[in-house]
């Protein structure tokens, strides 16, 4: 039997037909690209994105711009602080010590209608709330001292802030500022704050009000957040350092009840 010939036979039976081969190829169709989105589905996405933080700026966590240095050093201008919306959502209040956002509708500033326009006033304030732009002219950052029934002193014979009779050191002031230049002994009513600025020689807060209606206090119900956590720089990332500066207060009433 010829061996040669079945390796032949063989040879030929494996091979494919004559243009078998191009035929398998053509019949290949390579994988189509993903399609681009389109613009209208791109604009879709981005609107829902804006609406989303929107909302979660409104009611949770909202970024505020620092537009002055009445907070130095704690703040700085151009930081972006994160306020929580809900520390003060379930029955809390502000406490001694904490950093807040308020309005000062009725307390700092006088209630005026403004002149901008209505839609110029709905892109400023959504810039706002996302920390894009300068908050509204009327809103302040400062640091609550005193709370409702607080006795606030200033000064004892070193120069320290008293609340109801205790000496506050301060750590958190600015380099080479007084506790305040401003003589001052008040009792805050109940449901109203009595805020100061960290830099104290360059901070418009409650003493500057002290003759006017409300006499500087604020409304604990217009207060917008507390500052809880640093946002930008990134080299400064992180939750706002706490303070003890009020630790070991007396209850109010208890000096002057």
């Amino acid at each position: 039997m010829d061996t040669e010939a079945q390796h032949m036979e063989r040879d030929r039976s494996s091979c494919p037909p004559d243009g078998a081969e191009e035929g398998s190829r053509s019949t290949h169709v390579p994988d189509r690209p993903a399609a681009p989105m389109s613009w209208g589905r791109t604009v879709f996405w981005g609107m829902l994105c804006t609406v989303a933080l929107l909302l979660f700026s409104t009611f949770v966590l909202q970024p505020f711009l620092i537009p002055s240095g009445s907070m130095q050093p704690t703040l700085r201008v151009g930081d972006r602080v994160l306020v929580n919306k809900l520390a003060y959502r379930f029955g809390s209040e502000p406490g001694r010590g904490d950093v807040v956002v308020f309005d000062g509708t009725g307390s700092f500033i006088q209630e005026t209608e403004s002149d901008e326009d209505v839609v110029g006033a709905l892109l400023r304030g959504a810039a706002a709330s996302l920390g894009l732009a300068e908050p509204a002219g009327s809103d302040f950052v400062k640091r609550v001292v005193g709370v409702g029934g607080d006795r606030v002193v200033c000064c004892d014979k070193r120069g320290r802030l008293e609340v109801n009779g205790t000496p506050v050191d301060e750590p958190y002031l600015h380099p080479g500022d007084r506790p305040s230049d401003v003589a001052f002994d008040i009792v805050v009513p109940d449901g109203t704050l009595w805020v100061m600025g960290d830099h104290r020689s360059n901070s418009r807060d409650s003493r500057d009000h002290l003759g006017q209606p409300g006499g500087g206090m604020v409304p604990v119900e217009r207060v917008i957040g507390r500052v809880d956590w640093l946002g930008w720089p990134l080299g400064r990332l992180g939750s706002l350092e706490g303070t003890d500066a009020f630790t070991g207060i007396r209850p109010s009433g208890a000096d002057h009840g």
